[in-house]
C-alpha cells in the first residue's frame, strides 16, 4: 500500500486529554504500523476548552496575554487571551470560567465573572474587535457574570446588587445597563459549539444543566432564573445560540454581539479544507459521542468538510454513545480499555492504541483482508470501509 496522506484533526477529550495530546497521540499510534505514511497533526476547537491553543498554534504572530481573574467559584485563576496583528483578541470561556476550574460543581453559585474581566483587559488593551469562544461552562447564570463586570448592575427590590450566579439572577428585578461598555468598533462574534435556546427543553438549563450538577429539582429553578432574565431585557431568548454556556450566549447578544458556528471559525483560521483536500484520510474524534455531536460539534463540521471533498473520515472518541453512519472506521477507547474508567484515567496510552488500530485496519482494507478479522472484540464500534 503507497503512503498515505493522513489528517488528524480532532476536538479535546474533556476532562482527560486536550487536543494537542488527542492528535500527537494517534498520530503516534498511526506512525508505529504505517511509518511511511505522512501524518499531519491539527488539533482543533469548536468555541470550548482549547480555542486558544488552536488559533495561537495557526497564527504565531499573535500574543498572549495573561491575568487574574475570579474563576466560576471566586477563587482566583489565570486566564488568557490573544492580541491577533490586526487587533481582533480572542477570548475563551472555559480558560476562566469554565467547569474545569471548579473543586465541585455549584450549579447555584458558579458565575461567569471572570470571562467579563478577560474581556475588560482585552478592551482596555485596545483590541478593535473581540470574539468569544463559548463552551464548557460551569455555570448557568444567564452571561450576569459577564454583563457585569462590563459594567451592567442587576438589582433587587431593594436597588441593590445581587449576588453572583443563579441566586442572584433569580433575585434580579431590575437590570440597568445605562453603564455597559460599548461594543469595539469591529464588534462582538461569540464562537459556540451549541445552536441552543435560552429557554425550554433544548434551552440552557435543561440540556446543559445535569452537566453542572443541577438534580432535576435545581434544573427547574435554573429554568426560573434565566425565565425572569428575559423578561426585564430587550433580547431574543428564542435566538440560535442564547442557550450556550449556560445562557452567557444570552448575555453577548444582549450586549450587541452575534453568533457563528465556532469549529466552522476554527477550521477556518487553521486552514482546514486546504489540509482536508490533500488528504487520503482525515481522523477526527471528541471524548464523547453523542447526539449532541451533529448540533454544531467539531467532529460533525470535520466529518462534514471530509465528505465535502470525497475523502473518508475515521472517529476516535472516548466513547461512542450514537450512530456512526457516515465514518470509514470507528474505535471506542473505553471499549479497547474494558471501561471509560481505564480510558479516562490513562487516555494517552489508548488514544496510542487506537491510532495503531485505525493503521492496522487501514492496510488490512487494501489487502482486501477483513478489516475486522482480529478486532471484533476490541472495537465493536467499527462500521468498515
Amino acid at each position: 500500500m503507497p503512503g498515505l496522506a493522513v489528517v488528524v484533526a480532532p476536538d479535546s477529550f474533556k476532562g482527560s486529554a486536550s487536543a494537542a495530546t488527542v492528535a500527537a497521540a494517534v498520530a503516534e499510534g498511526w506512525r508505529s504500523v504505517r511509518p511511511g505514511d505522512h501524518v499531519a497533526e491539527l488539533p482543533l476547537a469548536d468555541g470550548g476548552e482549547g480555542t486558544l491553543d488552536a488559533v495561537e498554534a495557526a497564527l504565531p504572530d499573535c500574543t498572549r496575554h495573561r491575568l487574574e481573574v475570579p474563576g466560576p467559584d471566586g477563587r482566583p485563576v489565570t486566564a488568557s487571551w490573544l492580541m491577533l496583528p490586526d487587533g481582533t483578541a480572542v477570548a475563551e470561556l472555559a480558560s476562566a470560567s469554565g467547569l474545569g476550574l471548579m473543586a465541585t460543581p455549584a450549579p447555584y453559585d458558579a458565575h461567569t465573572r471572570g470571562l467579563g474581566r478577560v474581556l475588560a483587559d482585552a478592551l482596555d488593551a485596545g483590541a478593535r474587535r473581540l470574539v468569544v469562544g463559548l463552551g464548557g461552562s460551569a455555570s448557568t447564570d444567564g452571561g450576569a457574570g459577564v454583563l457585569t463586570e462590563l459594567g451592567a448592575r442587576l438589582l433587587d427590590s431593594l436597588g441593590e446588587p445581587v449576588v453572583d450566579g443563579s441566586h442572584g439572577l433569580a433575585a434580579t428585578v431590575r437590570v440597568d445597563l445605562s453603564g455597559l461598555r460599548p461594543l469595539p468598533v469591529g464588534g462582538v462574534q461569540i464562537w459556540s459549539d451549541v445552536t441552543a435556546p435560552l429557554l425550554g427543553p433544548g434551552g440552557a438549563a435543561s440540556v446543559f444543566g445535569p452537566q453542572k450538577g443541577a438534580t432535576p429539582d435545581d434544573v427547574l429553578a435554573l429554568e426560573r432564573a434565566l425565565e425572569g432574565l428575559a423578561v426585564l431585557v430587550d433580547a431574543d431568548p428564542s435566538a440560535a445560540g442564547a442557550g450556550a454556556a449556560g445562557g452567557t450566549g444570552f448575555g453577548m447578544l444582549l450586549w450587541g454581539a452575534t453568533v457563528v458556528s465556532g469549529a466552522e471559525a476554527v477550521a477556518e483560521i487553521v486552514g482546514l479544507d486546504r489540509l482536508v483536500t490533500a488528504a487520503d484520510l482525515v481522523v477526527t474524534g471528541e471524548g464523547r459521542f453523542d447526539e449532541q455531536t451533529a448540533g454544531g460539534k467539531l467532529v460533525s463540521w470535520v466529518a462534514s468538510s471530509a465528505h465535502a471533498h470525497d475523502v473518508p473520515v475515521a472517529l476516535v472518541a472516548g466513547q461512542v454513545a450514537a450512530g456512526t453512519a457516515g465514518f470509514a472506521d470507528v474505535v471506542d477507547t473505553s471499549v479497547l480499555a474494558g471501561g471509560t474508567a481505564g480510558s479516562t484515567a490513562d487516555p494517552r496510552r489508548w488514544l496510542v492504541e487506537a491510532g495503531a488500530l485505525l493503521a492496522a485496519r487501514a492496510t488490512a482494507r487494501s489487502d482486501g483482508d477483513d478489516p475486522n478479522a482480529s478486532s471484533d472484540e476490541d472495537a465493536p464500534g467499527d462500521v468498515g470501509a
